[in-house]
């Protein structure tokens, strides 16, 4: 089942004129990495859209914080050569970061993400690296459980269990798109 641009705004309210332009990209990808049923796509939805402020920024705002001036040097994310942490910074709609991530997303997709990170801005991309990244991570298995919690820590912390950033939202998302596709 397509989710439709009118669903988007339901369950993002917020996302305006981007729900209609992330609509048919998010199917796509979603369709491609078998992120289908109720519960897979309202969780996919939940979690993107708290990922990406409701659709409104597919790239990470740089402050620099202190967190991002963290990613440089990082070599669990293959930040090695210096510059990599503003370089490869999140982008997309689930924030693909560091050097690493990039090079496998890149592969997987067949695009040149280690030179044009940017592409990950478009939102055929963006949609596509968010898909990309959640079936890697076997995301759809605690979705179809309808573990939202343990997803959010995975994309946001790296490990289950953990509170991850905009927790209420993202669960808040989750129970919204859950009523909007029922």
């Amino acid at each position: 089942m397509p989710i439709t641009q009118q669903q988007l705004l339901q369950i993002l309210p917020n996302a305006g004129a981007k729900a209609g332009v992330f609509a048919p990209a998010l199917n796509t990808a979603m369709q491609h990495y078998q992120i289908v049923g109720t519960k897979r796509i309202a969780a996919f939805i939940a979690q993107t859209g708290h990922e990406s402020g409701q659709l409104s920024w597919v790239r990470e705002i740089w402050g620099p914080t202190d967190a991002q001036c963290g990613y440089e040097g990082r070599k669990d994310l293959g930040n090695t050569v210096a510059g990599d942490g503003k370089k490869f910074c999140g982008r997309g709609l689930i924030q693909i970061t560091g050097r690493a991530n990039y090079a496998a997303c890149g592969e997987a997709l067949g695009l040149d993400l280690i030179n044009k990170p940017e592409l990950l801005e478009l939102p055929q991309h963006a949609a596509m690296s968010a898909a990309w990244w959640w079936a890697t991570h076997g995301l759809n298995t605690l979705a179809d459980a309808g573990d939202n919690a343990n997803i959010g820590s995975i994309i946001n912390t790296g490990r289950r269990g953990r509170t991850p950033n905009g927790a209420t939202e993202r669960q808040a998302f989750y129970e919204k798109a859950l009523q909007v596709l029922a």
